[in-house]
């Protein structure tokens, strides 16, 4: 009776974690549709102002100072550019441990990951192991065994969903919601932001 009752909790929850990534999905595809317009248009106005400046213009002056910004945007770019890539690597070197938190938010198990470069995240069998194992986790039938997968590279830390049946989520630092990790490739992490392998989470420290 035990066994049937926690089967039911656990399929009710795996419902509602369903419901909710689903629900966050059309938002998150709608921003993404509007940043690409944007970028085409911001491009447009770029293309027809240089096309001002240095075809149907004949003031030299202008032709300078225009000449002149770009330069400084570009020089602008490659710094924060450089120091993107920089913050980046640094995050990726804080990142020490993974901790699986408990339904209230207490640490149940940690993973040290430092010099690390490729953790399996799943359920450990006979037949194969896994890095993070989560057969131990209240959540473990909702999980796969080859669930997902941690790779480290160019000194960013990165998950990947292993096509999993119930999917990976990332709820950011500093935020109240998971957002579903998309099927197509890997997601970066930086140090605390969460990982919800289906109802279970992993908190990046």
């Amino acid at each position: 009776m035990t066994d049937i009752l926690l089967e039911e909790s656990n399929l009710e929850s795996n419902v509602r974690y369903k419901a909710n990534y689903e629900k966050a999905r059309p938002d998150r595809k709608r921003r993404s549709g509007w940043i690409v317009v944007i970028d085409v248009l911001i491009a447009c106005i770029a293309a027809a102002a240089l096309f001002y400046v240095y075809i149907g213009n004949e003031d030299l002056i202008l032709k300078v100072a225009v000449g002149v910004l770009l330069v400084a945007g570009a020089a602008v770019y490659a710094v924060w550019r450089a120091r993107s890539r920089m913050k980046r690597r640094q995050d990726g070197a804080a990142i020490a441990k993974l901790v699986l938190l408990d339904e209230e938010g207490e640490s149940v198990k940690e993973w040290y990951i430092h010099g690390k470069t490729s953790l399996l995240i799943g359920r450990s069998s006979a037949q194969s192991e896994v890095d993070i194992d989560l057969s131990d986790s209240e959540y473990a039938s909702l999980i796969s065994k080859h669930h997902a997968v941690l790779n480290y590279a160019s000194g960013s830390w990165y998950v990947e969903d292993l096509d999993s049946h119930n999917g990976v989520g990332i709820q950011p630092a500093g935020r109240n919601a998971a957002e579903r990790l998309e099927e197509d490739g890997p997601r970066r992490i930086e140090s605390g932001d969460m990982i919800c392998i289906a109802n279970t989470r992993i908190v990046v420290k």
